[in-house]
């Protein structure tokens, strides 16, 4: 087996071979996604309550202004 490291040594290269670019549509076509047809594909239920996001938003204000004071 040939291992990449003796290929390049071999080859005279001190980069690796450059990978094919392709374009924003094949790789999306590669990854078999799909557009975004409204604001609810976008809905995530990351907190299970009002209370639990109302929880996290004032642990992320409080850590954001630690320094601060």
């Amino acid at each position: 087996m040939i291992t990449r490291s003796r290929t390049l040594r071999n080859s005279g290269q001190l980069n690796p071979p450059l990978r094919p670019r392709l374009s924003v549509e094949e790789l999306l076509a590669a990854k078999n996604t799909q557009p975004i047809r409204s604001l609810d594909d976008l809905a995530a239920d990351t907190f299970e309550s009002d209370e639990e996001l109302e929880q996290f938003l004032a642990l992320t204000y409080a850590e954001r202004h630690r320094d601060a004071a």
